[in-house]
């Protein structure tokens, strides 16, 4: 949802003092006339805006002002360098204020794999494809690979007390916030078992680099080409928490064809087997999706976007799914399972 400026009324001031930044960034803009577009978009504390210059005075940029409630905002920066580096397509800087905290970037337009949800699928697949292409570029940077100062550029890695917090996050703001129910009770002691050992088990595995929110709004469309937004959380972790991420996004709709089809499309890129993958993609499903439902409820219920509620039937039919793939996931089932009644 995009709220666009009108150019018969006055420009906001809030706009005004935008451009006024936007022109001392750069000079030879100066007294060319602009319009500014509000876009919103996610739940992010962030705010964009589209700066569209008259034809040949400059292509449309993004201006993001962001703010330092969240460690990850300040990261864009050396995050979008990083994955440039990898070869991954990623907006280009055009200028950085950290004292304003504002970031100037290439427009890569406003058409993202969201976008396509209603298309046929041979339409769609070619764009699951090329983004799948991409992510495995970011995939094949491990943690043995990087340098003690790159790490510290990144966001804190994925490790058990990380996946700790995000199910925490589940459970205080989906099953208690939500559902309301006291997760603490004794028959859900099964559950708290499960989470532990997935914790633990995910924990132990070798890590690579990830994007953390690998979605469809996260995934812009130029002609054929998938291009890479909001990767500021990029940490170390499992590459296949990104791949579940994209697999079993609740905002669109997949068949167990169409997952199971790129699933052995990602294998192939990475050149591993998809049974080598499947059943750590499962556990990072079930890891991924709580965190999702965590903040389907936070935003909702808590931070005045309640339009993030529409998306939690389809999470919670996508994590029953993952978690009926499993006699271990299967645990899970009664925290958030409609209960049965006589």
């Amino acid at each position: 949802m995009r709220q666009i400026s009108d150019p018969t009324t006055p420009m906001p001031p809030e706009h005004e003092a935008l451009l006024i930044l936007t022109r001392q960034q750069f000079p030879n803009l100066a007294g060319q006339p602009c319009k500014v577009e509000a876009i919103i978009k996610g739940g992010s504390d962030r705010h964009f805006y589209r700066l569209v210059w008259d034809e040949g005075v400059h292509a449309p940029m993004i201006l993001m002002v962001y703010t330092m409630a969240r460690s990850d905002n300040p990261k864009f920066v050396p995050a979008t360098y990083r994955l440039q580096k990898l070869g991954v397509r990623v907006p280009t800087i055009y200028a950085f204020d950290p004292d304003k905290l504002c970031i100037w970037v290439e427009d890569l337009g406003s058409v993202d794999l969201h976008a396509k949800a209603n298309e046929p699928w041979e339409v769609r697949r070619p764009f699951y494809e090329d983004a799948l292409r991409e992510i495995a570029k970011v995939h094949s940077e491990r943690e043995s690979h990087l340098t003690a100062s790159t790490k510290a550029e990144l966001e804190a890695p994925f490790d058990e007390p990380l996946y700790e917090w995000e199910q925490k996050y589940f459970l205080d703001h989906f099953v208690r916030g939500h559902l309301e129910r006291d997760f603490r009770a004794a028959e859900f002691d099964s559950a708290h078992q499960a989470l532990k050992l997935l914790r633990q088990r995910l924990a132990k595995l070798p890590r690579c680099l990830v994007h953390r929110d690998f979605q469809s709004q996260n995934i812009m469309l130029r002609g054929s080409d998938a291009w890479f937004v909001d990767y500021q959380g990029l940490r170390l972790g499992l590459a296949e928490y990104d791949v579940a991420s994209l697999l079993f996004d609740p905002y669109v709709t997949l068949t167990d064809s169409c997952r199971d089809d790129l699933l052995h499309f990602y294998a192939e890129q990475r050149g591993v087997s998809t049974f080598e993958l499947r059943e750590t993609f499962y556990l990072c499903a079930a890891q991924r999706l709580m965190q999702a439902l965590g903040a389907y409820g936070n935003l909702s219920r808590n931070l005045g976007k309640p339009r993030f509620k529409e998306h939690i039937p389809a999470a919670v039919a996508n994590l029953t799914l993952v978690c009926r793939s499993s006699q271990a996931l299967g645990e899970l089932l009664p925290l958030f399972q409609p209960r049965k009644t006589n």
